[in-house]
């Protein structure tokens, strides 16, 4: 390959790596997370129509067995993490012997720092973390982030494109084996609850500290990380192909829209032998959120990077782009208090009816003007 052709490669790579409409859909991911979920109960309550309240129903996660769309919230942004590896990433080999150091050390140190700020996040709203570990909740979403986004790194790294759905399948087939037909101290062997679930053992035996709840199972613990690791590696896939067919964005679009189909129709099949649960992070859920993150991939991408409408889009990427700042805000921050105290004699002005939905509109917006105040002064918050 000629100089001119590398540095048309590299070009092109960078500009691959900032995508609005990946921001974009980070955002729209995050704004339920930042209380827009009760919109529709409001107005379901506002204007009793049953549509709202089916809606609503959405916007809860599954009692167990099932799936809501609130359950593709975590696993879509484990996915975009992934996307942005893809993005970005390029052969391990080709970095001097620093820069390969600095880089495992970079990694290494925000695997530790997003597990810190779980544990953080989880003791946000009580008294603060206790000083018995004992009493601390190890386990956490964005430790579970950081988990996958670190795996995920290191196998892109080092192991060849072939070898990565290699591991894919094995991690998947794997998993299922493991709960389907191992047992320990009578857990597991096909035993699918919230009781009896091979995930119980692991989290009762070798999870530290306290579980979700005080629940038998934590919904992060430690056995079902194996196949969340999946849902970032898809997404690295993902990331290389959009790098790859970003001079052709339709023929990009009907491969992400197959994919999408397909994993969707082997999620839904295996799921009647494996069933669809998000706490157990199993491999039919695996692949329904794939194919429903693929999906919203694609309509993010048409209208945003294809039809270039962005305005939208750029109200969204504030979120998108202080995620992190935008999630412990959640539960380090009383935003209904704030708004409130903000905004309460013009919540108050409007007929009782739509002050529950003007009291969630404005707990968002207040969020948002926080975000978009870093925004404006390009100040975004990376782990």
């Amino acid at each position: 390959m000629s100089t001119s052709e590398e540095l048309q490669v590299v070009s092109q790579r960078k500009k691959s790596t900032r995508l609005l409409s990946i921001d974009a859909l980070r955002g729209f991911d995050m704004i339920w997370i930042l209380g827009a979920e009760g919109v529709f109960a409001a107005l379901f309550v506002l204007t009793g129509h049953s549509y709202f309240e089916i809606v609503a129903g959405q916007m809860e996660h599954s009692t167990w067995h099932g799936f809501t769309a609130y359950d593709l919230i975590f696993p879509l942004f484990i996915f975009l993490s992934g996307v942005s590896i893809g993005l970005s990433s390029k052969p391990f080999g080709s970095y001097d012997k620093t820069s390969r150091k600095n880089k495992h050390l970079s990694a290494l140190k925000r695997l530790v720092l997003l597990c810190g700020l779980g544990i953080v996040y989880n003791h946000g709203w009580g008294a603060g973390i206790p000083m018995s570990l004992d009493e601390i909740r190890f386990a956490s979403v964005l430790g579970r982030i950081g988990i996958a986004w670190y795996v995920t790194t290191l196998i892109v790294w080092y192991c060849r494109a072939s070898m990565q759905w290699w591991i894919v399948c094995s991690l998947l087939i794997g998993y299922w084996i493991l709960l389907a037909f191992v047992s320990i101290e009578g857990f597991g062997a096909g035993n699918y609850s919230s009781t009896g679930a091979l995930n119980v053992w692991f989290d009762q035996a070798l999870l530290p500290g306290i579980h979700y709840q005080h629940l038998p199972i934590d919904p992060e613990g430690l056995l079902s990380n194996m196949t969340s690791i999946v849902n970032a590696l898809v997404g690295a896939f993902v990331g290389r192909h959009i790098v790859k067919l970003s001079h052709v964005p339709i023929r990009l679009l009907r491969h992400l829209l197959l994919a999408a189909l397909a994993f969707l129709c082997v999620g839904y099949t295996w799921g009647q032998i494996f069933p669809i649960n998000k706490t157990l992070w199993t491999s039919s859920f695996v692949l329904i959120t794939l194919g429903y993150s693929l999906a919203l991939l694609c309509v993010f991408y048409y209208l945003i990077d294809v039809l270039k409408i962005q305005r939208v889009a750029k109200i969204l990427a504030v979120i998108g782009t202080n995620s992190i700042v935008a999630y412990l805000g959640t539960s380090l921050v009383n935003w209904s208090y704030t708004s409130t105290a903000i905004f309460g004699g013009v919540i108050t002005a409007f007929p009782l009816s739509y002050q529950q939905l003007m009291a969630v509109v404005f707990m968002v917006l207040v969020q948002w003007l926080v975000l978009y105040w870093l925004y404006n002064r390009k100040i975004f918050i990376k782990v």
